[in-house]
């Protein structure tokens, strides 16, 4: 598992958009990104995160950011949350996790006595140059975007 640090090159990966564009995080340069990694769509958490990302995504473009979500459900899954809260940024479906072990997200979690692998949720913000600037793996998910520009 990597463990990636403030000041590090932030892995670059390509993914497709739900409307079929290619892209990579490189197009990015010169951007801020809001980079976030999250278990699974249409959980209470994960909908209140991107929720908060949503409902904030005016201000953190004025601010010069781009958001991406990342989280290992399908296309289709991701297609259907976004549509059904009305997600004005792309989401990253990672099913072979390559994307999660690459940003050192993909772990060892625990709940109710049981471990079991899951994602770590975490999030990125990489500056202009595409170096790591912040990570948060405290994530407040109903006021992330605050704690993001703190």
């Amino acid at each position: 598992m990597t463990h990636l640090k403030i000041g590090d090159n932030a892995p670059n990966f390509d993914y497709t958009t739900s409307n079929g564009q290619q892209f990579s995080l490189e197009n990015f340069k010169g951007k801020k990104v809001i980079l976030y990694f999250y278990p699974k769509d249409n959980t209470p958490g994960c909908t209140d995160e991107a929720c908060n990302l949503r409902d904030n995504y005016n201000l953190l473009k004025q601010k010069g950011y781009e958001v991406i979500g990342v989280s290992p459900d399908s296309e289709k899954s991701h297609a259907n949350f976004s549509q059904k809260f009305q997600l004005p940024f792309d989401l990253v479906p990672d099913t072979d996790k390559k994307l999660l072990e690459s940003y050192g997200v993909w772990g060892e979690k625990k709940m109710y006595g049981k471990t079991y692998m899951g994602v770590n949720r975490t999030t990125f913000v990489i500056d202009e140059t595409g170096k790591i600037d912040k990570i948060f793996e405290k994530v407040k998910v109903k006021d992330h975007t605050n704690q993001i520009l703190e």
